[in-house]
């Protein structure tokens, strides 16, 4: 029996490469003849650079940038052997670069990933994957831009501080004279179809994961509204402008880069296609399956891709929703690895104990 482990990451406690590794693990538990392909999986968030790496070669390079509350680090990105640069938000300006209890969402800015993809223009990379995701920014892409050119400035003519909470002061937006990824075709893979702002938007929904508290929330949906009245409504509207505390808005309106589906372009580009058909049993997961894994989150997309090649689709996730009609969506089964009376953070801890425990199950009674 041949079985497909394709997980994305479990947030806070695995890496989607070590989460398929013990996936395998618990399988050869129960059936030491199976065979079980690793194939970990990102829809942009972290994780997203070693997927592609892993799937396609290629080379890392590694630079120096401002993190999201302005202090240095160290930021990869890759250069795959047909010369596509793979650069992932969460590299510069994720949310886990942020030690705990130090989350300041209105200070936080992307101005390190705009040094990041100005790295990778200036090794001669003319096309760019980037995959939007766990960032710890709720500024619009206004760090990014600033860092590739573009200024912002208030009524007095003076540049705004970096972060989104300033942004309800802002005045002009003025773009570069010429673009510093001029030539770079840039398109940014985006995991929630959220637009900028609104109930749904970058603030509201997401700002609170980042330390903001109700007041902060506010302000920074009151800026991201004001910057997209200034630079365009337009993209503030699209699908996914909201991604990344508003970087899929700023690679819209700022950079002229376009979105994708991160689930949908990553499945193409990883080669699920050909796997899937080799395989009897698809196993896949993450650590929340909720409503918004309806909005294009991976393990309902590689549910759905099974469920048309008339695969079984098992989910090992931390915690889920048992109102939502999953079986709808391809989903076989449904097992949780934080089991009643377990604390979240006992939970996290014993990820890879209770990840391989439920895939010697699911052996069991599968194969």
């Amino acid at each position: 029996m041949r079985v497909l482990a394709a997980p994305n990451a479990y947030k806070h406690a695995l890496s989607a490469a070590r989460a398929a590794a013990a996936m395998r693990r618990g399988i050869l538990k129960s059936l030491p003849s199976a065979r079980v392909d690793l194939l970990p999986l990102s829809d942009g968030g972290p994780g997203f650079l070693e997927c592609l790496r892993a799937a396609r070669g290629g080379r890392i390079f590694e630079s120096e940038v401002l993190g999201p509350l302005t202090r240095p680090a160290r930021a990869r990105w890759l250069l795959t052997r047909d010369g596509v640069a793979v650069v992932e938000s969460a590299q510069a300006v994720g949310l886990e670069l942020v030690p705990r209890g130090q989350e300041d969402a209105p200070a936080a800015h992307s101005y390190g990933l705009g040094q990041l993809l100005r790295s990778a223009r200036e090794k001669g990379c003319r096309e760019a994957l980037l995959g939007l995701g766990g960032s710890a920014c709720s500024d619009g892409g206004t760090g990014m831009a600033r860092a590739l050119g573009w200024r912002f400035l208030d009524r007095r003519g003076l540049p705004l501080a970096l972060g989104g909470g300033d942004l309800d002061r802002l005045h002009r937006a003025l773009p570069p004279r010429r673009p510093a990824l001029e030539g770079m075709r840039l398109t940014a893979l985006v995991d929630v179809d959220n637009p900028l702002h609104g109930p749904r938007g970058a603030a509201m929904v997401f700002s609170p994961q980042k330390g903001a508290g109700p007041a902060e929330a506010l302000r920074l949906e009151k800026g991201l509204r004001r910057l997209a009245r200034l630079c365009g409504p337009g993209p503030a509207s699209r699908p996914g402008a909201g991604a990344a505390g508003g970087l899929g808005f700023g690679v819209l309106a700022f950079l002229g880069g376009s979105l994708a589906p991160g689930a949908q372009t990553l499945l193409e580009r990883t080669g699920f296609g050909k796997k899937l058909e080799a395989c009897g049993l698809v196993l896949s997961g993450e650590g929340s399956l909720d409503r918004q894994s309806l909005s294009g989150k991976l393990p309902i997309q590689v549910a759905l891709r099974a469920k048309r090649a008339g695969k079984p689709c098992v989910l090992l996730v931390g915690r889920a929703d048992a109102t939502l009609p999953w079986s709808r969506y391809g989903v076989t089964q449904v097992r949780k690895l934080q089991k009643q009376g377990m604390s979240l953070e006992q939970s996290l801890r014993l990820t890879v104990r209770r990840l391989e425990e439920e895939c010697r199950l699911v052996a069991r009674d599968y194969l």
